[in-house]
């Protein structure tokens, strides 16, 4: 059979395959049309130019030979399996060989055109089809966990308590919160549900779009507003959440010919904006500043590069070592992307991040931030210079394909701001208990990862005592984050601090871990 394949005069412009661009998972973008060789040579920036207004569909299979599709050879053999062409997408399944989609040649295989002119190839097949399903059918672990009485996850909580904004309720039973990101403890604040409810009567429920038509609210421009001169930049930009925050500015900022060099323990949506954009991705050892500049080092002269980082890592609740990778960057000419998710609120004399607590602001570039921690909503940010904003708020599909931040979330994140401006004193308490819980554990014998932050990690380096001690918690009326492998290097429980917490909720905690802890033989 010639290496080409029969179609009606279809064209499927700009459309391209997968490459994650990481190291240890090469590949290479193809894009190409109907009609145009394309061949693993072939690159062209997957956002058309960084456009959102032009669609994208995945076509090219992995280590495509030149491969031409034209209108005529209607009456050649055609592939034994179905192939079809329909709004710029492509069916076939790829193989490892240089030509090889996956098919076989037929001698009483014919093209098939439905009235649309789709060209649909079709043939009785000789096998078995892959099931996409296969890996769904094959992962038991949850159900083996259910089995046994251990799985963690999915919690039910049926709403907060009457007797202090650190306990949560599952049906009649009062639950001590240890496993909330809410540091300040203004979720249940009531000037934060007012202000949420206010604007629900006065804007209704959502926007019903997108910020670039009709979505766009003068909450939304004042949230913005307010957030650019909190954390003393040019402009912000909203986002529905906080990992649409990641994809979105880091998949359009990052480009074809820019390399983005990222901390290995970064947030799963800071990986999946780096996967999500044209550029290449390289990683250095967590925290490791000799590594980070063995990787600056080996960067071309003309590849842009972003050094990207979390200020607070979520699991690990270490901080970036901000001082020396802003060295780095001025050495090598680098730009600083920060994640300051956990950071924000926490950390800083004015509660801006873990730039601020480091005295780096000004060295920072791209500021990125959650509205579901310390700002009690949902939602995310970036602030940054005005021409970075605009570029990303013109560009990010991220952004522009999604409906905006409900008025709700937006004007509770502006009560939030308020008052985390006006009570400096949520900060300090949210420290102290920090300081004194690691303090404590580390003194019953616990195993702790280093650091200073209202993210505490107790390291228990087994999948099954992680779920039992876990459980064990949950029996005595305490709830706190059991963590895995791959999500973390050590599976731990990870505790949050907030600032709702009091003196007689930690002596509770350490009184029960520390009972627990010798039970189950973690401690001695």
């Amino acid at each position: 059979m010639a290496s080409v394949i029969a179609c009606r005069e279809f064209s499927c412009a700009d459309v391209g395959r997968r490459d994650w661009g990481v190291e240890g998972g090469k590949g290479e973008w193809a894009n190409g049309r109907f009609g145009d060789e394309v061949t693993p040579e072939t690159r062209v920036d997957r956002r058309r130019e960084a456009s959102p207004l032009r669609p994208f569909a995945p076509f090219c299979p992995p280590r495509v030979a030149p491969l031409r599709v034209t209108a005529s050879l209607l009456s050649s053999p055609c592939p034994e399996v179905f192939f079809r062409y329909n709004l710029g997408i492509a069916g076939g399944r790829s193989r490892q060989g240089p030509c090889d989609f996956g098919f076989s040649e037929s001698s009483d295989s014919r093209p098939i055109l439905d009235r649309e002119g789709v060209c649909a190839m079709q043939q009785r097949s000789q096998f078995r089809a892959k099931d996409v399903f296969e890996k769904a059918v094959g992962f038991t672990k949850a159900d083996e966990f259910r089995s046994a009485g251990l799985y963690p996850y999915f919690t039910e909580f049926t709403g907060g308590a009457d007797s202090g904004e650190a306990e949560v309720r599952m049906g009649d039973r009062r639950i001590l919160m240890f496993g909330s990101n809410n540091y300040l403890g203004l979720t249940t604040h009531p000037e934060v549900k007012e202000a949420a409810k206010l604007a629900i009567e006065k804007y209704g429920s959502g926007c019903s779009g997108s910020r670039m038509l009709n979505g766009t609210m003068d909450l939304h421009v004042r949230l913005e507003q307010t957030l650019s001169r909190f954390m003393r930049r040019d402009a912000a930009l909203v986002f529905g959440t906080g990992f649409q925050t990641n994809l979105g500015a880091l998949s359009t900022i990052a480009q074809k010919g820019d390399v983005i060099v990222a901390d290995r323990n970064i947030h799963a949506s800071i990986l999946d904006g780096c996967l999500a954009s044209f550029a290449r991705t390289t990683r250095f050892r967590h925290n490791d500043m000799s590594d980070l500049e063995k990787v600056l080092q080996g960067l071309q002269p003309d590849e842009g590069r972003l050094i990207v980082v979390d200020g607070v890592f979520s699991m690990e609740g270490d901080t970036a070592n901000l001082p020396e990778i802003v060295w780095l960057a001025r050495q090598y000419g680098a730009r600083i992307y920060v994640d300051e998710a956990h950071a924000i609120g926490v950390l800083g004399p004015s509660g801006r991040g873990s730039a601020e607590h480091y005295g780096v602001e000004a060295d920072v570039d791209i500021v990125m931030g959650t509205f579901s921690k310390s700002f009690a909503s949902i939602g995310g940010f970036i602030a940054a210079r005005r021409e970075v904003i605009e570029f990303i708020k013109h560009h990010s599909r991220a952004f522009v394909y999604s409906a905006s931040l409900a008025p709700a979330n937006a004007a509770a994140v502006l009560k939030a701001i308020e008052i985390i401006e006006r009570e400096p004193e949520r900060r300090r308490q949210l420290s102290e208990m920090s300081a004194l819980l690691r303090r404590e554990l580390n003194r019953l014998g616990f195993k702790l990862l280093d650091g200073f932050t209202p993210v505490i990690p107790v390291v228990v380096d087994d999948e099954e005592m992680v779920c039992r001690f876990f459980w064990e918690l949950m029996t005595e009326g305490i709830y706190t984050n059991p963590v895995l492998a791959p999500a973390v290097t050590h599976s731990l429980i990870r505790i949050s601090c907030m600032a709702t917490h009091t003196s007689e909720h930690a002596e509770r905690l350490l009184e029960t871990m520390y009972r627990i802890g010798r039970r189950l033989e973690l401690i001695h």
